[in-house]
């Protein structure tokens, strides 16, 4: 049975940092892209970044790039999402999800295929 759990999520300060963690069972993990994906209440679920399935490629939305780090470790199943940085507008709940294929438009989620069930993220003082 194919299950993505996300774990690392928590309250932070604003400027402070949390890595979050995408662990993968029940499918070949190394063959599919990984993206990280998140929903603010009221507000549509957005791409924030995705890595190919050997880890060569990243992609990130603009309003993350350079606080943000996506890496995976394929020996451990499992990939992190570094985040640093953090705004009160990064509060959301962030899902891990995958696909086979690592084309464009990268961080589409109509593309991907299996989501986990999400960890909170709260950025508040």
């Amino acid at each position: 049975q194919l299950q993505l759990v996300e774990s690392g999520g928590g309250l932070v300060q604003p400027g402070g940092s949390l890595r979050l963690s995408c662990a993968a069972s029940g499918f070949t993990f190394d063959y599919y892209a990984i993206g990280w994906f998140r929903q603010a209440p009221g507000k549509e679920r957005e791409g924030v970044s995705c890595i190919s399935s050997s880890g060569g490629s990243t992609n990130y939305a603009d309003s993350v790039k350079g606080r943000f780090t996506i890496y995976r470790d394929n020996a451990k199943n499992t990939v992190y999402l570094q985040m640093n940085s953090l705004k009160p507008e990064d509060t959301a709940v962030y899902f891990c999800a995958a696909r086979r294929k690592y084309t464009y438009p990268f961080l589409d989620r109509w593309r991907y295929d299996y989501w986990g069930q999400g960890t909170q993220v709260t950025v508040s003082s």
